[in-house]
């Protein structure tokens, strides 16, 4: 078996990845040369070489591979058992022919069956359409994306799957706008966002690759984009980082000589009985000092000097702190902790976590002020252990947000009051991944929004 293999493998490798026909001559030629081996042996060694063929390879390609390796394994199996009929008489080989063909046909599907498998359990949703528009083979994802049982949808038309009693709305546009995109513009890739918030990038392959066939594939890249929104605003913060520092530096350097000018000037203002103005300027420059270190402090935040500190009791303090506000503004603040006071200890900075969680309440008191209903306010704040991590939960009943705010929402400087800063959303992004957590965010628009934050349990 293992010499076998040795031999078998290089072989089958030249001819995929060679995609010449001439190649198929070693197969045949190594058909005639090996005996004394079974059928069941061949298909196990082919099975054997495919899967380590198609390891490191995406769902499109390890398609084409498989077909193309049915057609050596054929031409191998025939070489072989031509080569032991050579020595019989006709009716024996009739006879052994006809056994060959039966075998060959179960050992066929065998093969098939094994590696649609193979195919039905990958990550990636696959739809196979033949040169009519028939679809000849779908796996369980692409079946689970459309939301229709499989076995209902092959042998159909386009037209047909779309008339399907079963395809929801949603799901019927989208096929009808991939249809518009990948086959009337003929654009091979096409990346949207479903309605559930999972980024999907569809690839469509087809013309002589696939000889007619058109190979669909949809691939969730939801954790690739988050990676990459990740990166982005780590450049935003660290260029803020930058241009705050710049400007502290550009302002410090003529306020110091203006304070010192007015030090020096403070005798000849007391002569004249005016040394009231020195103190008033010298208190603004102190006052445009504390507000250039606010704001370097805040687009920048310090290292976090963590200590153990109870969750829900920061939690208490900061319903404390927004209470009077939130009953001012008819709107009730309602908390859901889990255990006692000492039931969900971090290692946190506790004034930077306060100011995090401070500022998306008052944010969510601005919201639901916004808002056009006249029912009362709720702000739901709640926590809870999540494995290694503690979760911390904010909703509000507010007015809720689209989409293209949701995208920004954590970029510097940007903000949708006309007093605001926009700085708050990323300083409190900054602080968040400074203590090793996550945060995100999830909103509808009229029904409100729900901050989830995610920082590591003390150990």
């Amino acid at each position: 078996m293992q010499m076998m293999r040795k031999r078998y493998f290089p072989a089958l490798a030249e001819y995929i990845r060679s995609d010449k026909e001439g190649s198929l001559y070693q197969a045949a030629e190594l058909g005639k040369e090996l005996t004394g081996i079974q059928l069941d042996d061949v298909i196990a060694i082919h099975e054997d070489c495919m899967q380590t063929l198609v390891s490191n390879v995406d769902s499109e390609e390890a398609v084409k591979m498989y077909n193309r390796s049915f057609i050596f394994l054929i031409e191998f199996m025939v070489a072989y058992r031509f080569h032991l009929l050579a020595n019989q008489t006709n009716d024996q080989k009739f006879t052994e022919m006809r056994e060959m063909l039966l075998r060959s046909n179960r050992s066929f599907e065998m093969v098939k069956n094994k590696y649609e498998n193979v195919l039905q359990h990958m990550d990636s949703g696959i739809a196979l359409f033949d040169s009519e528009g028939i679809l000849s083979f779908i796996n369980l994802q692409m079946a689970k994306h459309l939301d229709i049982p499989r076995k209902t949808l092959v042998g159909c038309n386009l037209p047909e799957i779309l008339r399907h009693p079963q395809l929801s709305r949603y799901t019927r546009k989208m096929i009808l706008r991939l249809y518009k995109e990948m086959l009337l513009r003929r654009t091979r890739n096409y990346e949207f966002q479903d309605k559930d918030g999972h980024h999907l990038l569809v690839t469509v392959t087809y013309g002589d690759q696939l000889e007619g066939d058109f190979l669909f594939s949809v691939k969730d890249v939801s954790e690739y984009k988050q990676i990459e929104q990740t990166a982005l605003q780590n450049d935003k913060l660290a260029m803020l980082g930058r241009i705050a520092a710049a400007i502290a530096h550009e302002i410090r350097n003529p306020l110091t000589s203006i304070r010192g000018f007015i030090q020096l000037l403070r005798p000849y203002l007391l002569q004249m009985g005016k040394e009231e103005y020195a103190r008033i300027i010298l208190a603004e420059i102190d006052r445009a000092n504390d507000i250039i270190y606010e704001f370097l402090n805040s687009s920048k935040p310090s290292a976090p000097l963590k200590k153990a500190f109870s969750i829900n009791l920061l939690i208490k303090e900061v319903a404390l702190l927004t209470e009077s506000e939130a009953l001012m503004r008819n709107c009730q603040i309602e908390l859901q902790l889990e255990g006692d006071e000492y039931a969900l200890i971090a290692s946190i900075d506790m004034k930077q976590i306060k100011q995090v969680i401070l500022n998306i309440v008052k944010n969510s008191l601005d919201a639901v002020a916004e808002r056009e209903s006249d029912d009362i306010g709720i702000i739901e704040l709640s926590t809870r252990a999540d494995g290694s991590y503690v979760e911390i939960t904010m909703k509000d009943n507010g007015k809720g947000m689209d989409k293209a705010t949701l995208a920004r929402l954590f970029d510097p400087f940007f903000t949708t009051k006309e007093e605001g800063t926009g700085l708050g959303l990323s300083v409190s992004y900054r602080i968040i991944r400074n203590h090793g957590g996550s945060i995100r965010v999830d909103s509808v628009v009229g029904s409100g929004t729900s901050f989830i934050i995610y920082l590591p349990l003390a150990e």
